[in-house]
């Protein structure tokens, strides 16, 4: 995921802002980490530079 799509992403539950967590990058992409909403609290994890912003159903919880 490059840092410039942050600029445009939100929470799909609430679309709230997102922090950003970063665990590994490279020079051109974040490959790791998680992106947290600040309204809702939830958290969508980064994996392989992708970002996972499907929000959880409810049989997960």
């Amino acid at each position: 995921m490059r840092r410039d799509l942050l600029d445009i992403l939100c929470c799909p539950v609430c679309k709230g802002a997102l922090i950003l967590t970063v665990t590994e990058e490279n020079a051109d992409e974040i490959l790791e980490g998680s992106l947290r909403c600040e309204a809702c609290s939830v958290s969508y994890p980064i994996c392989e530079g992708i970002p996972n912003l499907l929000p959880k159903s409810p049989a997960e919880d």
